[in-house]
Order: structure tokens, then sequence, then C-alpha cells
């Protein structure tokens, strides 16, 4: 019996990498994703690989997941890799609190995002 096998949500020619719980606010770790979005996968490695972000690091370990599934698992050719879709999304929150003067407290919020990179293989142009 079990479960039927759900169907793939992304197309033949595309692959996926998620990257979560990485500690930067989603605000900051969009900036890094709009530098990649729509490149060549080549490209956005040497794009992040000299960024002086901090974050382009973890970033750049999620594109390279995404290009070695897009090879192993789907055997798509890595020199037509492109990045189609990089969105980043909200993770937990951890609080920590700071005190303050007269017996009060400072809130200090310390958030987690998550980063969902989806490479393609395009296609040659005739």
């Amino acid at each position: 019996m079990g479960k039927s096998k759900t169907e793939r949500r992304l197309a033949d020619n595309e692959a996926l990498a998620v990257g979560r719980n990485i500690r930067v606010s989603p605000q900051k770790l969009n900036l890094v994703a709009q530098m990649i979005r729509g490149k060549n996968a080549e490209q956005a490695l040497n794009v992040l690989t000299f960024s002086k972000r901090r974050i382009a690091n973890d970033v750049r370990k999620v594109l390279q997941s995404a290009i070695a599934n897009a090879e192993n698992n789907h055997q798509l050719d890595v020199d037509q890799l492109y990045v189609k879709e990089a969105s980043v999304g909200k993770g937990m929150v951890m609080k920590r609190w700071r005190p303050r003067a007269r017996g009060r407290v400072g809130k200090i919020l310390k958030p987690f995002s998550q980063i969902r990179i989806v490479v393609a293989e395009r296609e040659e142009a005739e």
C-alpha cells in the first residue's frame, strides 16, 4: 500500500536546492540573491566568490548544491545552466533580551532566513 508518488514540481530541465536556517535577515539575503538572478551558473559563482558580503559564501554553497543536483540527479549539462529563480523567505527568529535602565529590558531579534535556488538548462538557439 503506502502513499502514491508525488509529481515533480519542477520542469524536466530544472534542478533545485534549498538552504535553511541561514543566520541573516531576509532583507540582507535578498540583496545577495538579486546579484545572481538570471545569470549563468558559472558567472553567478564568480559573483558570489568575490562578493564582500558575509552571507555570499553560504549562498554560493547552495548554488553549488543546485548545480550538483542538476548534473547528478537530472543529467543536465552544467555549461548550459543559469539561475532561473533565487527566492528568499523568513525563518525562525531568536529572541534575546538586553537589560536597560530602570529595570526595563530591550528586545533583540536575531532573524534566520532560507533561500531557494532553481537552476535551469538553457535551450540552444538555432
